[in-house]
């Protein structure tokens, strides 16, 4: 049976009362309450304090470029579409860097989990704004305020269709721990933006502000709904509602390419012939 122990990687080296903690904790949590092991989890990053978190988790991992997540998570997925492929991500890595593997990680529907921690500034560089940096942050690059508008990604996700989106808190424990879950199970590419307040850049959005203002999405809404969707996912200032956003139930990216539909492609047999035979073909047409 696992435990937590089983996932015990490195000793984290955030600041202290990083939300990016309690996040790993809920993780963790997560996925020992979900019986999942170890080596059946890949956990892809890119660069930043948020990417990180591959160091601190016992399982699969690959630590990649700045951004540069999603590709990577898409290419595991395909190779192997037993494996559980989670990708994580800072809000400057994600949507600034990577905004455009993003938005083709959606159309695609390609079955990987991403969960963004959205501390609304760019922590391993100390402290310029990132995209969801609110107007008129002060920040140590932007000294007169930040003059670019806010970045949502919540309402960016519903417009685009995406399969599944939710918003989550870090200091929130069981509600992020159940999101986690539900996320991991949608079948689809899901998106989980989770705010995480930053303590040492980021003296705005700290946990008294988050806590006055977060809310849970009531039991009675519509996540199928895509207009009540895009209307919830514009909510943001005096209230933040966090829950699922928006579902849907579409064919996946991989269930749409013949050549793995039997069986994953790491499960394929290699005939060396074959290939052989194909790049001889090749250079005899174009050489």
């Amino acid at each position: 049976m696992v435990t937590l122990d089983d996932y015990n990687g490195q000793t984290p080296a955030w600041c202290p009362g990083c939300g990016n903690y309690a996040i790993l904790k809920a993780f963790k949590e997560a996925f020992v309450e979900m019986g999942i092991e170890p080596h059946q989890l890949t956990i892809v990053s890119g660069i930043g304090q948020a990417s990180k978190f591959p160091h601190y988790v016992r399982c699969n991992t690959f630590n990649g470029l700045h951004g540069r997540a999603l590709p990577v998570a898409t290419g595991l997925k395909l190779s192997n579409h037993e494996m559980l492929v989670v990708a994580v991500a800072g809000d400057g890595d994600c949507y600034g860097e990577g905004g455009n593997h993003l938005i083709h990680a959606i159309r695609r529907n390609i079955d990987v989990k991403l969960f963004v921690h959205d501390n609304q500034i760019y922590g391993l560089t100390k402290g310029q704004a990132s995209p969801t940096s609110m107007e008129g942050m002060v920040t140590k690059n932007q000294p007169f305020g930040t003059i670019s508008a806010q970045l949502n990604p919540m309402a960016m996700a519903v417009a685009l269709d995406c399969s599944f989106v939710a918003r989550g808190y870090a200091g929130d424990h069981d509600h992020l721990k159940f999101l986690i879950k539900e996320a991991i199970h949608h079948k689809g590419f899901s998106f989980v933006d989770i705010l995480q307040p930053c303590v040492t850049f980021n003296r705005v959005n700290t946990y008294a502000w988050y806590s006055e203002r977060v809310y849970h999405i009531d039991a009675s809404y519509d996540a199928t709904n895509r207009i009540l969707a895009f209307q919830k996912a514009l909510e943001w200032g005096e209230k933040i509602p966090i829950g699922i956003i928006y579902k849907n139930d579409r064919a996946t990216f991989e269930e749409k390419i013949p050549v793995i539909k039997d069986r994953p492609l790491v499960k394929q047999k290699i005939s060396f012939e074959e290939l052989k035979k194909s790049i001889q073909k090749t250079l005899e047409e174009y050489y």
